[in-house]
């Protein structure tokens, strides 16, 4: 017996979510249960905005994770990104945030989230979270985000 696939998105025009709350992430079945890999999902251009100022913050966020029963379906993940456009949180909340609801939804091995933020007021605050070890035996690849260097 085959797993549903769960997608209320995928092949469907679909607007964009005003807000992470109003946002749905789509999961489908893990064709490789039991195989020990990596996926990762790399958002190079992820925004959101200052809850205080109102500004537009951005970031290079990288997602990695390893699946157990279910995957992320990446329209939906999309999505629910872009929802963060017009909400306001602080970069640790926005990072964490996205980890933490990942897992609720995927229930994965393992993830972990890095948010590399672009400066405001002159300070890159980059963020990492992960859900605890990485499994032994994982190939688990540099995120590949240098640190923020400015002019230097």
């Amino acid at each position: 017996m085959t797993t549903p696939i769960e997608t209320t998105q995928l092949g469907h025009a679909v607007s964009a979510p005003a807000s992470p709350a109003d946002a749905t992430l789509d999961r489908v079945p893990n064709p490789h249960v039991g195989t020990l890999y990596l996926a990762r999902f790399t958002v190079p251009e992820f925004t959101s905005l200052c809850p205080v100022t109102g500004q537009p913050d951005f970031a290079h966020l990288v997602i990695d994770y390893v699946a157990r029963d279910w995957l992320v379906e990446s329209k939906s993940l999309k999505l629910y990104l872009t929802s963060f456009r017009n909400h306001g949180a602080f970069h640790e909340d926005c990072t964490v945030g996205i980890g933490k609801t990942l897992v609720e939804r995927l229930d994965p091995v393992w993830l972990r989230i890095g948010g590399y933020w672009y400066p405001r007021g002159g300070i890159p605050i980059d963020v990492f979270w992960q859900t605890g070890v990485p499994p032994e035996g994982l190939w688990l690849p540099d995120q590949g985000v240098p640190t923020y260097r400015g002019r230097g």
